[in-house]
């Protein structure tokens, strides 16, 4: 471990907790500034942690396996949506690192406490609360909240305080369990298993320190000038606000790329009754918000005469055009048991709609079929519980498929379900799910759905500029949500008149290049200097991480900060055991055509990972030791040449 040293930078608390929950101690982990300075914060320091620690063969429910919550320099300091934090640990579901973002208050919590991350190993003989104050940290028994669900858990913690909990999925380990803070979600790749598995049902955090920033007059001004921003921009001020992410239905109806009957067509005949117009006409009682969020593109609706979120974009495409059901009361059901139980809802319903194809080619019967919906309710409780042979689907899509057949159709990437976007037509995003080191997340993608159809109108078949354009994405994203902030925030990259004003000669023009500038983005990524500039209105977050710690940053810091990031998380995997050419996705989506007469309208994924390999300066997925040095990555050449070796072998 490095030496310990309080932080001179501003914007941070300058302590890491270590809580060893088998003897329950805690202790300070020593953690540097030059380590905030080379990894920022959130996801990347957390990576960076994980990376130092794991071991080959190590696995999610090892007793060594280190639970990492980190926070970044902006959350607490009063910038616009800098709410949010990360829980990376080894994920069951993949066997690879998992990093779960959260926009609960637990992290604004944890820095009032004191602390910019804590981290967990070890293993509790009884269920335990973590309590973490000011002045101490202790345990308290939570023999009383096992079983309960994840709002009977919050209430009964104490009001003031940050919260972390899981419900029933995380006791019984659900490979795709989540961890609550509020109503809000650390859901994918199963981090409340790892949770349920260490017998931590809950972690409270409670204190009244605030963050000191360099330059609050400036940021102050910063942050009104942000905030406006994204409350005028056409995505953040506009569409998010007025529907939610639940407003992307339509619009990926119209682009073919609405996930159908468990992805083999991008359109769904009723998506209009699964749609978020139709979500706020006869169900919305009133937007909501991540704390600090001035987005608000929550939805709060009623279910069992409760107020509660409501079904955002992934569960309305999931368990709607994805299961051929166009019952939206039925969903805005599920999704409320989904939450209670403590389960991802994008696996959850990613398993329900490849059980149904199983029983459809007659692989296994689970009771589930396409266009059925009166069983889900019942059978949502029953894997969250692992009862009989619900606890297969417990187990996710990749293990079900190697038991029952059907890994062609097994809709995942690295052992996680995707999202609801169909990428053979929109292929960009389908290079980002099989590149995504989480496996296969939207999000981790790089999110290039966005410029293919869902906010600009890049053209969504072509393979140009795909690789080069996610790398930057994927980048971006890594030290946006790595600075505390909602990834959404990052919408405004993109000028409003390529939103607004489609049809405009600039706008198409822009549009017609945009897959053509690979080479320059390219260079943009390895030689950053050309980069050191600020442009306040399209990226206000490196302006906002100096005012806020005192650092130096600017675009450049940011693009290097995101490569150093993902970089390291891929690296971490290759130690854990992830093969070369793990970069895969299922032959439905790389060898069946969404269109028979279009040969365009499947992934061209092997032409586009060697300019994306080409690019990061990887080896079929695995980082060079070149590239690691180059970006300040420290791991030692000899163990860095055994797992290598490793990896190739029938790779």
């Amino acid at each position: 471990m490095r030496g310990e040293k309080m932080s001179e930078l501003l914007g941070y608390m300058g302590k890491v907790l270590f809580v060893d929950l088998t003897n329950r101690t805690h202790k300070l982990f020593p953690w540097t500034d030059a380590d905030r300075k080379r990894t920022l914060g959130g996801k990347i320091m957390a990576g960076d942690i994980l990376l130092h620690h794991v071991k080959p063969g190590m696995k999610a429910f090892d007793e060594d396996n280190w639970i990492v919550v980190t926070t970044g320099p902006l959350t607490g300091c009063g910038c616009p949506n800098s709410s949010r934090f990360n829980i990376s640990t080894i994920s069951p579901l993949t066997n690879i690192v998992t990093s779960s973002n959260c926009g609960g208050d637990f992290g604004l919590y944890l820095k009032r406490a004191g602390y910019d991350a804590v981290i967990f190993t070890g293993k509790s003989e009884t269920p335990v609360t973590v309590n973490i104050t000011v002045d101490n940290v202790t345990f308290e028994s939570a023999e009383e909240l096992w079983g309960k669900t994840t709002s009977e858990t919050q209430e009964a913690l104490p009001d003031k305080a940050g919260k972390l909990v899981i419900g029933p999925a995380g006791e019984n380990k659900v490979l795709y369990a989540c961890v609550f803070s509020n109503e809000r979600t650390a859901g994918r790749g199963g981090v409340g298993a790892v949770f349920g598995d260490k017998n931590l049902k809950a972690v409270t955090a409670f204190g009244h320190l605030m963050p000191k920033v360099s330059k609050r007059q400036k940021l102050n001004e910063l942050n009104k000038k942000w905030s406006n921003i994204l409350r005028t921009h056409p995505l953040t001020g506009r569409q998010l606000p007025k529907l939610g992410t639940a407003g992307l239905i339509a619009p990926m109806q119209a682009h073919k790329i609405l996930a159908t009957k468990n992805f083999s067509a991008g359109r769904f005949e009723d998506f209009e009754k699964v749609s978020g117009e139709e979500l706020a006409e006869k169900h919305l009682i009133r937007n909501a918000a991540c704390t600090t969020c001035v987005i608000r593109c929550a939805r709060m609706v009623s279910v069992d005469n409760k107020i509660v979120k409501g079904p955002e974009l992934e569960i309305l495409g999931l368990m709607g055009p994805n299961i051929m059901n166009n019952d939206l009361e039925k969903i805005i059901e599920w999704n409320y048991v989904i939450d209670e139980m403590g389960m991802d809802a994008i696996s959850t319903s990613g398993v329900v709609a490849f059980a149904m194809e199983l029983a459809e080619k007659g692989l296994h019967d689970f009771g589930l079929e396409f266009g059925k919906v009166d069983n889900i309710t019942e059978i949502i409780k029953k894997i969250a519980l692992r009862e009989g042979e619900y606890s297969e689907l417990a187990d996710g899509t990749r293990l079900m498929s190697q038991k029952y057949g059907g890994e062609d159709f097994a809709i995942q990437a690295k052992g996680m379900e995707l999202s609801a976007y169909e990428p053979r037509h929109a292929v960009g995003q389908g290079l980002g799910y099989a590149t995504s080191n989480r496996g296969g997340c939207h999000l981790n993608a790089g999110y290039m759905v966005c410029a293919e159809g869902l906010g600009l109108d890049v053209d969504a078949l072509t393979p140009h500029g795909k690789a080069a354009l996610s790398i930057m994405f994927q980048n971006l994203m890594e030290a946006v949500s790595s600075c505390g902030e909602c990834i959404f925030t990052s919408y405004a990259v993109f000028p409003g008149f390529l939103v607004d004003k489609p049809n405009w000669g600039v706008t198409k023009t822009i549009l017609a290049v945009f897959p053509y500038v690979g080479p320059v983005v390219n260079l943009l990524s390895h030689f950053t200097k050309a980069a050191q500039i600020n442009i306040p209105p399209l990226l206000p977050h490196p302006i906002a991480v100096s005012y806020a710690t005192g650092m130096r940053a600017n675009m450049a810091s940011i693009l290097t900060w995101g490569a150093y990031g993902f970089n390291t998380e891929r690296m971490a995997n290759i130690i854990l055991g992830q093969k070369a050419g793990a970069d895969k996705l299922p032959k439905r989506l790389t060898e069946e055509l969404m269109d028979p007469d279009d040969p365009r309208t499947k992934v061209p994924l092997e032409r586009m990972k060697k300019v994306y390999n080409r690019a990061r300066g990887w080896k079929d997925g695995v980082p060079t030791y070149h590239r690691l040095k180059s970006l300040g990555i420290e791991i030692d050449k000899e163990f860095y040449d055994q797992v290598v070796e490793e990896a190739f072998k029938n790779g």
